[in-house]
């Protein structure tokens, strides 16, 4: 009999939430284990009975430790929480291991679409121009350390073990070893001790990559050719992509410097991978040429080899492998600055890109197929080729991103300078494009060595300057977007390939021609609905149809965390639905492609949630097999960290891209029909959300104080500042610190709040929402969203957050207006829903989230308590890891918060 996912989680959980305690016991002695436990039953206890004398006993033991003891339990709780995340992981990937009966693998959407009449042969012409690109960032939600993040790792390893063996003395071994690895991660420090900067998050985004995308991709791309049926090509569309050392929007630390180390560092990844994979062909292909014979091609790259010795001789394989070593031997220092760990057997002329390194390894794969047979049409080398078309010398294609308000003081000073225009941001829009597109009409360029710049402009002109070397070192994909993050006008676009035309990447003349194409952010509710419009403008411009005609495809990046910030969930939501569906529009009328670039994060505030489900969620025509989606904070390790995880995660989002771009949705599936009853819920979400984020005087002081945003700012968990401005504003707050801040103190209010006024005010009857609950994907998986988060909120718990709040008449009425939302909320969705209880339908859900709030609740008393002590002046080192402690446990927790 199969186990249900609460069952097989609760062993999980017992087995090595017993290690830990068996761990704690030996190391610290039974007198902490028992106070641990102790508080541990109380809170289970509390939420079994949910009685003020179980509140009272929790609170009793909690208010009972000392400084010392604070620290240690938080830190315990944190840890428990971790192996909780490690016992559910290790679940999803036995239920991976299932083959591809789910309906998010690839084989589960040809099924789905083959019952529908598409047949595999749509498929591969939609895969021939596909791209489907998770886009990795360094957006700060993750607090935890890579150590942490590696040790957990181990666990997970030796947790399959365990789980795959079968004989006793077997599972004896492995428990020691866990019991190890587990010793191991009790006393590694759960805190970084220093700030991160741009190379640590450089180091940990790469890390991603040696350990799960650069082996597990090529292995995907070879089972999807046998789920396809062998076809004789199946296209790379699907890549990984970087901002790490690209993204310099509000982050100063971003230099020229830094993005040289990036993709240094990147091809370092690559290369080596190359390097160790070629050696290992070499000490197996070791046929003879007295035994089989090859083809004239393969001779030849054997004959060119610089390997001097007799041994090999006999070996043409051999001797075509040293050859192609010696020679991306010799190309590793060009790329990475440093000599390669194994030298090669001579000398060897550096390859001037991954093509011809592609093309060498072909000819040994051609020969052996030609002169041996299909079976070495699977295994390593194929893989290895795959890899190398996939990945290059640069590893992941890196973004630039910069804010608009730069570009246009960069440009203004440059005009300035060059006599071309006195004051540039004084123009009007259609001033500033006529400006904008003489300049660009010639070759002159602005830029002189001997003016002296702002550091703003000498900073932006290396970045760009040293973006042009790197494309041409590391080839053409390396860098090919420049995202204009707040784009609200042509010009802000303009204003890039002037910039770029100063370091060579944009080139006049007709027709004009460009390296890297600039591409709009929209990031606010407003800038979503003008988004149609200005895109529709600029693309009816002479130059940007000579620039992206040549290409057939436009990129427009949509924001789901500034938008939600600015106008609740629900009309977040609506709003990037109804910008998605009108910028299709543009495009087919344009006679282009439309590539949407989602920018979501981790929390459904940020637009988190199911990826799949979101995909299927998207509006009809808007995907059509090319899509880029950002993964952010935590969610990076969640999926990719592990992996097996990461391979599951990355055939989720292929099956998402390909059921969704060719499925045939039910006419009930289409939004036209339920626009008017969405506009409505839309205005009135965002009316009641603004009237309390924006509107509500002191509800500033409130966030800050109601929250640990202060304390979170003091984490060190990213190189970018929390705010984008010195003043204490919502407007000037990042979107990822807003939303992070919320979820520790429970309230989760990005992800929900002005939903249960919307119902309440727009009129809609609640029949007709339940019935586009039961037929629509967009709003079911809107509400699916919603309801996981109301079910990780606690009023009770955000409450007394609210009791930090010195003013208590502002403290009462902000809170009071927060309860009553979520009354109407949860009242609305239970409702719309037919449910008596959130997640009553979802009861595996709901059994893992439960099974979590006896830790968490705990971590949120303390740190209640902790921020109270450090806000009336008891600022010591115990009370500061104290807190930052319970943030660290609360976010392993919830998981999706940042």
């Amino acid at each position: 009999m199969t186990q249900s996912l609460p069952d097989l989680l609760r062993a999980n959980v017992r087995f090595l939430g017993r290690i830990l305690g068996d761990v704690i016991r030996a190391e610290d002695g039974e007198a902490v284990f028992s106070q641990i436990e102790e508080i541990r039953q109380a809170s289970v206890g509390f939420h079994r009975e949910g009685t003020e004398a179980a509140a009272k006993l929790m609170a009793d033991r909690l208010g009972g430790l000392s400084p010392p003891d604070t620290v240690r339990f938080a830190h315990s709780f944190a840890c428990f929480l971790q192996i909780t995340n490690i016992a559910e992981d290790q679940i999803q990937r036995r239920r991976g291991r299932g083959g591809d009966t789910r309906s998010d693998t690839l084989a589960g959407a040809l099924r789905v679409l083959k019952a529908q009449g598409v047949g595999v042969d749509q498929v591969m012409a939609l895969l021939e121009g596909a791209l489907v690109a998770p886009v990795i960032t360094a957006h700060p939600s993750e607090v935890r350390r890579k150590s942490i993040l590696d040790r957990q790792g181990a666990i997970a390893d030796d947790l399959d073990a365990y789980d795959q063996a079968h004989a006793d003395t077997d599972r004896a071994r492995l428990e020691r070893e866990l019991m190890r690895q587990v010793a191991i991660f009790w006393r590694t420090r759960l805190l970084r001790n220093v700030k991160l900067g741009v190379g640590d998050e450089i180091e940990n985004a790469v890390s991603y990559f040696e350990r799960s995308f650069l082996p597990e991709l090529p292995r995907l791309y070879a089972h999807w050719l046998e789920v396809l049926g062998e076809p004789d090509r199946l296209p790379s569309f699907l890549r990984v992509g970087s901002w790490v050392g690209g993204d310099r929007d509000g982050n100063p630390n971003v230099t020229e410097a830094v993005m040289r180390q990036a993709m240094a560092r990147q091809s370092r990844a690559a290369l080596r991978m190359y390097l160790d994979r070629i050696h290992q062909l070499g000490a197996e292909l070791s046929i003879s040429a007295s035994l089989a014979g090859v083809t004239p091609e393969l001779q030849a790259l054997a004959d060119a080899s610089p390997d001097p010795s007799p041994h090999r001789a006999d070996e043409p394989y051999r001797r075509a492998l040293t050859n192609i070593y010696a020679r991306l031997a010799a190309t590793y220092p060009l790329l990475t600055g440093e000599p390669p760990a194994r030298r090669a057997a001579g000398p060897a002329q550096p390859y001037d890109g991954p093509d011809a390194l592609r093309g060498d390894l072909q000819t040994v794969l051609d020969s052996l197929l030609t002169r041996h047979g299909p079976s070495f049409a699977r295994g390593p080398l194929p893989d290895l080729i795959r890899a190398v078309e996939i990945f290059g010398f640069h590893l992941a294609r890196l973004d630039l991103r910069q804010n608009s308000a730069v570009h246009a003081r960069v440009v203004a000073e440059l005009l300035k300078g060059a006599a071309v225009c006195a004051d540039y941001e004084a123009l009007d829009e259609d001033a500033r494009c006529e400006l904008l597109l003489a300049e660009l009409s010639h070759g002159r360029l602005l830029h002189t060595p001997f003016a002296d710049y702002s550091e703003e402009t000498r900073r932006e002109y290396d970045i760009l300057t040293a973006a042009a070397d790197l494309k041409h070192f590391y080839g053409r994909d390396a860098i090919r977007a420049h995202i204009v993050s707040n784009t609200t006008s042509i010009s802000d676009l303009l204003e890039v390939y002037l910039l770029l035309k100063e370091v060579g990447l944009f080139t006049p003349g007709d027709p004009a021609r460009t390296q890297v194409f600039a591409e709009p952010l929209f990031e606010t509710i407003a800038d979503l609905r003008a988004a149609p419009d200005i895109m529709r403008r600029y693309l009816a411009l002479p130059l940007i149809r000579q620039l992206v005609g040549p290409v057939g495809i436009q990129e427009v990046m949509i924001g789901y965390s500034d938008s939600n910030k600015d106008g609740s969930y629900l009309t977040s939501t609506w709003e990037l639905h109804q910008a998605s569906l009108a910028l299709a529009e543009v495009m087919r009328d344009s006679g282009l492609r439309l590539q949407l670039f989602h920018g979501r994060g981790g929390a459904v505030g940020r637009g988190g949630g199911s990826s799949f489900d979101a995909l299927l969620a998207q509006p009809q025509g808007t995907i059509a097999g090319r899509i880029r989606i950002t993964e952010q904070g935590e969610v990076v390790a969640n999926k990719y960290a592990d992996p097996e995880l990461a391979r599951q995660s990355l055939e989720t989002l292929a099956a998402g891209v390909v059921l969704a771009s060719l499925r045939k949705p039910a006419k009930s599936e289409l939004a036209a029909p339920h626009a008017g009853i969405m506009d409505g819920l839309a205005r009135e979400a965002m009316s009641a959300y603004r009237a309390l984020v924006y509107e509500t005087p002191g509800f500033v002081d409130y966030f800050f104080a109601a929250t640990p945003i202060s304390e979170i700012a003091d984490l060190n968990i990213g190189s970018r500042p929390t705010s984008r401005q010195a003043k204490r504003s919502i407007e000037g707050l990042r979107a990822i610190p807003w939303v992070f801040s919320w979820s520790q103190s429970r309230a989760l209010l990005p992800g929900w709040y002005g939903f249960g006024s919307a119902v309440a005010r727009s009129g809609a009857p609640i029949e007709k929402l339940a019935e586009l609950h039961e037929t629509w994907p967009f709003f079911s998986s809107a509400l699916a969203n919603m309801e996981m988060v109301l079910a990780k909120g606690d009023m009770a718990i955000a409450g007394r957050y609210a009791g930090l709040v010195e003013d208590r008449a502002l403290a009462d009425h902000v809170f009071g207006e927060i309860r009553a939302e979520w009354d109407r909320t949860v009242e609305a969705l239970l409702a719309i829903t037919g449910q008596s209880a959130l997640l009553e339908k979802n009861p595996d859900l709901a059994a893992v989230i439960r099974s979590r709030l006896p830790y968490i609740d705990p971590l949120n008393h303390l740190q209640i308590e902790l921020i109270r002590r450090r806000r009336a002046g008891e600022d010591t080192e115990a009370v500061r890891d104290g807190i930052h402690l319970t943030i660290n446990g609360i976010a392993a927790g919830l998981r999706n918060t940042g």
